[in-house]
């Protein structure tokens, strides 16, 4: 795309934007085939979605109540807009001591190579290559990351519970109308609780988890980036999945696909977020690295005229090596004469 550059009224326009940070992270991932890496996670985070739910049903049908697994619903319908009218969770609380156990095992199948797939991806983005050793630690280490991060993102959801359960509460005793200035207020703080979970889900998923070490900054700019991205999306595509998949003229494919398209779009948000923190490390950043080119040109600059005068000044050892080289003096004149 160099020659964006020369057009006379976009091409400085288009030079200041290939020296940002934003566009050396897009060439990071064109350089990684982020279309591919975006396509694997969201296939193997389809496919863990489901057991991860049943699971989810059966460890409710034995702690909590009617009320609680009703708020559960509620509150899958706002993290996965548009599945929960498709989802019947008394269905699966009936039957979750039967196929508990099962989707438990499958969790762990599928949840194990989702991280492990995961973490290759990531660092395919950093352009690192895979890790390599004994395969059982490997996938003890996947399984340990695992419920690493399912502590995080409960953690992150059980925040952001309290706060839209703060929000309401607030509203429902103050008396704060949705549609007025103050029900705007508690909804906009609703929405910065879920951006703080999703913060420090993101903080977890681009360092430890691809096992690098980004700049601080950058992780932190990312992460934040990230998890307004992810936020806005929710709010994008729910009406979308709502009131355009959920249709029955769709069938029952209209919730599964473009379920699938909103989680090919957090995976694309996702590397981007990584491709930030990889592209301000050193040697990512753009700028050339050390190749040696000082030095070959210093020497190359003695050869052609001058360059004796300019090696004898400025390198004594290439001046003492010529008179060991048949640099001898002149004849003297007894020799040519008489």
């Amino acid at each position: 795309m160099d020659w964006l550059t020369k057009l006379p009224v976009i091409g400085p326009w288009v030079a200041r934007l290939m020296r940002t940070h934003a566009w050396r992270a897009y060439e990071t991932l064109d350089r990684a085939h982020w279309s591919r890496l975006a396509a694997a996670i969201t296939f193997l985070s389809f496919l863990a979605l489901f057991p991860l739910i049943t699971v989810a049903a059966a460890v409710g049908a034995a702690l909590l109540s009617d009320e609680q697994l009703d708020r559960i619903e509620e509150k899958i319908g706002e993290q996965v807009p548009g599945i929960s009218d498709q989802l019947n969770i008394g269905a699966l609380v009936d039957n979750a001591g039967t196929v508990g156990i099962v989707a438990g095992a499958l969790l762990l199948f599928t949840g194990i190579s989702w991280i492990g797939s995961m973490r290759e991806c990531l660092r395919a983005v950093w352009g690192l290559d895979d890790i390599e050793g004994n395969p059982v630690l490997l996938k003890g280490k996947d399984a340990i990351v695992l419920v690493g991060l399912g502590g995080v993102a409960l953690a992150s959801l059980a925040a952001s519970w309290l706060g839209s359960t703060a929000v309401g509460w607030s509203a429902e005793h103050l008396g704060v109308s949705e549609g007025g200035a103050g029900g705007v207020l508690l909804q906009a703080g609703g929405v910065l609780v879920g951006v703080v979970a999703d913060f420090l889900i993101l903080l977890y998923v681009l360092s430890l988890l691809p096992g690098v070490e980004p700049p601080r900054k950058e992780l932190v700019v990312a992460s934040l980036m990230g998890a307004v991205g992810f936020e806005l999306l929710k709010l994008l595509l729910g009406g979308y999945m709502k009131g355009v998949a959920a249709k029955s003229m769709y069938g029952a494919f209209g919730v599964p696909v473009a379920l699938l398209l909103w989680i090919n779009l957090t995976a694309k948000l996702l590397l981007f977020c990584a491709a930030w923190t990889a592209a301000a490390s050193p040697g990512k950043d753009g700028a050339p690295a050390a190749t040696g080119e000082d030095g070959d040109s210093g020497s190359g600059s003695g050869e052609g005229p001058g360059s004796g005068g300019a090696s004898g000044s400025g390198g004594s050892g290439s001046t003492l090596l010529r008179p060991g080289h048949g640099d001898a003096p002149p004849p003297r004149p007894a020799a040519s004469g008489g």
